[in-house]
């Protein structure tokens, strides 16, 4: 890779490294200590469009599109290989970037692989299908080609693994792809440009360009000759791009984040309930877009639960990405942070009872990072701010419910609607309740697993479309029918010969 320095060619375009077009760079600086990790090239629009204009003529006019699937799989193979390879240093400059624990990091990569080597395998193995005719006279058949060019945006909460969702099926599809991963932490995506060039991957193919969404991010939305945008991160984002893809009428999908629920009923194993409970909300302190930020607990549960969850979560050790006593890192930045405590601030006004938290933590290894106390907001009602806005942060707020009906009802009411939990031990209530809750992803008794191979994706205002699976490739395809006439032949539809 060509580590970040003084010369910052960091842009990968067309085969090659690059600085910016206009000179620009841009200080990356770890969130837990505000330590200096990298020095990035900082692109402009004409770097961007420069990366289009490249992935426009591989897709044209070079033989990627047309390459064997099962070539386009094996390569995707190799960079599992590469990733497992490199495992440590993917996941030191993940923490570097992000401020996550290290172990965290490392747990992402293997999943980064696994999502890899599932696209390579699954890549070649849909050759499409004969539709029937209804006469022998005729063939018709539906196969599945790439898109085209593809505009990647992803987020800094998992840069990787956001990526990897993306680039993996666009491979296995046959596109090609400009991604502009979040400016604050590019680190891995240039790893993974080196990674694909080792693997094989041909000149013109993946592009990568750093910067802000504003400047390099709408180019890959708005841009004529982009057939499809795919973006991961925030409601108002998502609606902008929408907006700029419009007068092109090209492909978009959108994961737009979630208030998710979770949960839980009185029967449900207590000791479990409350473990998965802090893990769901307070894991990467909550910069999640599936964090359970809303539990959802029945009245008679209700103190006993919140009273135990307070209690462990005034235990949670925070650190670095580097601390072996840590459990949870710092926020991605200090406006973010600011944005935490802006929201918690004002869901307090509004009647939500702070039980724990509700500030930065005290002592000298805190004062340079971007730390926030592990929060929990209590007798949190519906409609309220608290519960209708996503904090994307450590902070869980509290609702009550009564019975199965009231439950659906409330982890139901909101704008969003891309994962949520349940909590029971009746297997019979809990198949009952998922069923009905609108979300994407639902859990019964546990939260966060997800898997390769199994669509990824929200309800409502959580977004467009699916990642992983079979789903998450065709977000990636275009649907041909070809229709052939065995015996062709004049139809004599109009007389005057």
């Amino acid at each position: 890779m060509p580590h970040a320095d003084n010369s910052a060619a960091t842009l990968f375009i067309d085969g090659e490294w690059r600085t910016a077009a206009g000179g620009h760079t841009r200080e990356i600086r770890c969130p837990a200590d505000g330590t200096l990790v990298a020095t990035v090239a900082e692109a402009s629009r004409t770097d961007a469009e420069q990366a289009v204009a490249a992935a426009r003529r591989a897709f044209d006019d070079g033989a990627w599109p047309s390459s064997s699937a099962w070539d386009r799989g094996d390569l995707l193979l190799r960079v599992a290989d590469i990733l497992a390879r490199d495992k440590a240093e993917f996941a030191r400059a993940e923490s570097l970037d992000t401020g996550k624990r290290l172990v965290e990091s490392e747990f992402d990569m293997d999943d980064i692989a696994a999502c890899f080597r599932y696209f390579g395998k699954l890549a070649g193995t849909d050759s499409g299908r004969v539709v029937d005719t209804g006469t022998p006279d005729a063939i018709s058949r539906v196969q599945y080609e790439p898109v085209g060019v593809c505009g990647m945006i992803t987020p800094w909460n998992f840069p990787l693994l956001q990526v990897a969702w993306k680039v993996a099926p666009a491979i296995a599809a046959g596109d090609t792809f400009v991604l502009k991963p979040s400016e604050l932490t590019p680190s891995t995506a240039i790893l993974l440009m080196q990674a694909l060039t080792e693997a094989g991957l041909p000149a013109g193919v993946g592009n990568l360009v750093l910067g802000a969404g504003a400047e390099v991010g709408s180019v890959l939305a708005e841009h004529p000759d982009v057939d499809l945008v795919s973006f991961t991160g925030g409601l108002h984002t998502g609606r902008t791009i929408s907006a700029l893809a419009a007068p092109t009428v090209k492909k978009v999908a959108l994961e737009l984040g979630g208030k998710n629920p979770n949960v839980v009923f009185a029967d449900a194993d207590f000791d479990t309930a409350v473990d998965f409970a802090l893990t769901a909300i307070f894991l990467h302190s909550g910069q999640v877009c599936s964090a359970g930020a809303r539990l959802i607990v029945q009245d008679e549960l209700h103190d006993q639960l919140v009273d135990e969850i307070v209690r462990r979560a005034e235990r949670i050790r925070i650190g670095g990405p580097f601390d072996d006593d840590a459990e949870t890192g710092p926020l991605i930045s200090e406006g973010h942070l600011r944005k935490i405590e802006d929201y918690v601030a004002k869901s307090v006004t509004e009647g939500a009872v702070l039980r724990t938290g509700g500030g930065r933590p005290e002592g000298e290894r805190y004062v340079d990072g971007h730390f926030y106390l592990p929060t929990v907001l209590d007798e949190v009602q519906q409609g309220s701010y608290a519960v209708t806005e996503e904090s994307f942060g450590p902070v869980l707020t509290v609702e009550r419910f009564t019975d199965e009906d009231d439950a659906v009802r409330i982890a139901n009411d909101t704008h969003y609607g891309l994962a949520g939990a349940v909590f029971t031990g009746d297997p019979a209530k809990a198949q009952r309740v998922a069923n009905r809750l609108r979300h994407g992803t639902v859990w019964i008794n546990d939260f966060h697993p997800y898997l390769p191979q199994a669509e990824w994706g929200g309800f409502k205002q959580s977004g467009i479309g699916r990642e992983l699976g079979r789903g998450g490739l065709g977000e990636y395809q275009e649907a041909k029918h070809v229709y052939q006439n065995l015996r062709p032949g004049p139809q004599h539809w109009f007389s005057g010969e």
